[in-house]
């Protein structure tokens, strides 16, 4: 009877074992389909909308108002010479969209502030109207061509804010990348406000709290044919 039972056993084995590999695909197709659309519940951040680039393309503003959108930060500049071709009409075209809008550089830890700055002012208006200008901190002086240190990245970071706050008239906003946060400990020694990178869980890293959360860096919307950074304020 026992000698019986053993290729039952093992095809119950194998039925468990299809069962439960069959289960964790299909929760991970669920979650990357989920992941796609996901945005937080507007009742808890009524406040929402995009940081887009050249790279999406054409974006309808439009229909991010549609999609409950109230702002959309745009990408001026990158490093000392890096231009978004799409600025000006992003600019433009949110704003006739009702869009509150601001400008994003993306800073490069291996050039020197006063050559960023000059890039960052030559691409954005003086205009009191913008939301406060963003500073994305993602990459590190590692792959410098030359050997930057931390407290000289900090350094040209500082003068680079205080440039472009007396181009702004009013505080920058750091929006800071977890690889950055871990190396430099920005966070909390610039008090800024800050923005945080994390899709679909609340951001931690920062060790204080947070004004701007990119909940979704790819949110498939009809409002681009290329995912869009999706991005919540925290009231």
């Amino acid at each position: 009877m026992g000698r019986k039972r053993k290729p039952a056993r093992r095809a119950w084995r194998r039925y468990l074992l299809a069962a439960m590999v069959l289960a964790g695909l299909s929760g991970a197709a669920w979650y990357w389909w989920d992941l796609q659309y996901f945005a937080p519940d507007e009742a808890t951040f009524p406040e929402q909308g995009v940081a887009v680039s050249e790279r999406e393309g054409l974006v309808g503003f439009q229909s991010v108002r549609a999609l409950g959108g109230s702002f959309a930060y745009i990408e001026a500049s990158s490093g000392a010479a890096g231009q978004d071709a799409r600025f000006g009409r992003n600019l433009a075209a949110a704003r006739q969209a009702g869009l509150k809008v601001g400008a994003l550089h993306h800073f490069d830890p291996c050039a020197g502030a006063d050559a960023q700055s000059a890039n960052f002012v030559t691409m954005v208006p003086r205009d009191a109207s913008l939301l406060p200008p963003a500073i994305s901190l993602e990459e590190t002086a590692d792959r410098c061509a030359e050997k930057v240190s931390d407290a000289a990245v900090e350094s040209e970071l500082l003068t680079f804010i205080n440039q472009v706050e007396m181009h702004a008239g009013k505080p920058v906003i750091l929006k800071l990348s977890e690889d950055f946060e871990d190396r430099y400990g920005i966070a909390t020694r610039i008090e800024r406000d800050l923005w945080l990178v994390r899709d679909r869980f609340l951001p931690r890293y920062a060790q204080r709290p947070w004004l701007l959360w990119s909940a979704n860096g790819a949110r498939v919307t009809e409002a681009a044919e290329e995912p869009l950074e999706w991005v919540v304020v925290q009231s």
